[in-house]
């Protein structure tokens, strides 16, 4: 069963500095697990079926897996691609580090964008990684519905497993892994250590969070169940799971127009 509990990153007046240090935290932990490695395939293939070479990537965080997915789709793909980042509260010290280190091959929009109402210059396939479970069922229809009325594609990737010992395995690994890894996220902060070791709010609000995630994580039917009620015409819809090294699964749910 979904329960739909708050997450302090989704609340407006929880503090940007203490959020991004969260939002780091999971972009290096999607690095070392490779959590989202299965689904550069699926990417891949949804980019030559609809002729794309231009991801935009919605929910972004702290750029999560993104950095992995530029670099592996350009070893394997016929085209040079190209990922715009998108986020309600944009992490842009830390994209503007991804922009660097990527030679502007991964950019971003430093205003606010809302996942249900993207603004139409941003064309190309619609990616969310770790992110749909933000949304409630009348939410991700939206977010859907926007994509369709652009004739866009779009794919959610969300990682992790639903159970109670997953989320016992978060409560107990998390903020060990924040004692050891903190001082090595980049780029480097000062807030972040402080609000690590002194203050640890980052930690606490993570684990929340983390917990909350694995609570609130969509089923592929339930995803399924939901894009099919909208009306998309001429829609190719799949969705299913994959699983990395660790044997950990992500959920995936991708959709795109027809070559008409």
């Amino acid at each position: 069963m979904r329960v739909h509990l708050f997450e302090f990153e989704d609340l407006s007046w929880f503090p940007n500095v203490i959020r991004t240090g969260g939002t780091d935290f999971l972009r290096y932990f999607l690095i070392i697990s490779e959590l989202y490695k299965p689904t550069i395939p699926l990417i891949n293939q949804t980019l030559k079926e609809i002729n794309e070479n231009k991801i935009i990537d919605l929910c972004s965080g702290g750029g999560g897996y993104i950095e992995q997915v530029y670099d592996q789709i350009n070893k394997i793909s016929r085209h040079k691609i190209s990922i715009t980042l998108t986020d309600k509260f944009p992490n842009i010290k830390a994209y503007a580090f991804l922009k660097a280190k990527t030679n502007s091959g991964i950019n971003y929009s430093s205003i606010s964008i809302d996942a249900t109402n993207v603004p139409t210059d941003l064309k190309g396939f619609r990616t969310m990684f770790s992110a749909v479970h933000h949304f409630q069922p009348e939410q991700v229809k939206r977010i859907i519905e926007n994509a369709s009325e652009n004739r866009a594609a779009i794919g959610f990737f969300d990682g992790g497993e639903k159970s109670i010992f997953a989320i016992l395995g978060l409560m107990i690994i998390h903020p060990i892994a924040f004692l050891i890894f903190t001082p090595f996220f980049k780029p480097f902060k000062i807030s972040r250590l402080f609000f690590t070791y002194i203050i640890p709010l980052i930690p606490i609000y993570t684990v929340w969070d983390g917990v909350v995630s694995i609570l609130r994580m969509y089923k592929p039917e339930e995803l399924r169940q939901i894009a099919e009620s909208v009306t998309a015409e001429n829609y190719i819809w799949k969705s299913g799971k994959t699983k990395n090294r660790f044997g950990i699964h992500a959920t995936y749910l991708i959709g795109y127009p027809k070559n008409e």
